[in-house]
């Protein structure tokens, strides 16, 4: 069976929430990445931005010197490490998202599944960016 830790990407961007809308729009084009993981000191998810979030902040017309606590996504949907492929399957049609961080039993964060890592090591299609295991 297909477990979120064989298709995950292991390298995840991540900020502070007390970076600039600025910054992180900035990461993301940067880094070529659809999400940034928002950590506190222990490592834990305590929001995430995406691309999604970008344009709402532009559309909505933020200032992108406010933090990014004021506009990042606070409620995470996350994953366990050895959750099935199903389970990510299903956890990102209900709730409609592209990236779900992988914790350990610790609520640490470890990795990252997206579509994007789904596309590159199941599909064999190759996008620009991270892929799987990096």
């Amino acid at each position: 069976m297909l477990r979120v830790k064989d298709i995950m990407c292991r390298k995840v961007i991540t900020a502070k929430e007390d970076i600039s809308i600025q910054d992180a729009v900035q990461l993301l084009s940067d880094r070529h990445v659809g999400s940034i993981v928002v950590i506190d000191e222990e490592e834990r998810c305590r929001g995430i931005f995406t691309e999604r979030d970008a344009i709402r902040v532009f559309a909505a017309k933020y200032s992108p010197a406010e933090p990014l606590s004021k506009i990042m996504s606070s409620h995470v949907v996350t994953i366990s490490l050895e959750a099935s492929f199903e389970e990510a399957k299903r956890l990102m049609l209900s709730h409609n998202i592209r990236h779900l961080p992988v914790i350990d039993q610790t609520d640490k964060l470890i990795g990252m599944f997206s579509l994007r890592a789904f596309f590159d090591e199941v599909l064999g299609v190759k996008t620009p960016g991270l892929s799987a295991g990096s």
